[in-house]
């Protein structure tokens, strides 16, 4: 199994919005990352479901080492892929 599609598999939660808010960012915002940002990303992953679907939506501030990396996600969370809006 590659790298992303490791990524891909954790991506997916036990939210649909979490899942479509990760979906989308895989799709547009994961490849901009650097080596240091995946890494971060990947550690960000172990967060409960709730509480990163609170920081990707932008309702609490992430520690300091995951701001660059919370930024990129929240500016890709308006990108549903088109046909899953709504679905939530």
């Amino acid at each position: 199994m590659g790298d992303l599609d490791r990524i891909r598999w954790r991506c997916r939660r036990g939210l649909l919005e979490l899942d479509l808010v990760l979906e989308a960012f895989l799709e547009r915002g994961y490849s901009r990352l650097d080596g240091g940002q995946r890494r971060l990303f990947d550690e960000l992953l172990e967060q409960p479901d709730n509480d990163l679907l609170d920081l990707a939506l932008g309702r609490c501030e992430p520690e300091p080492r995951f701001r660059a990396v919370v930024e990129l996600l929240r500016g890709d969370e308006g990108s549903v892929p088109a046909g899953r809006a709504g679905t939530a």
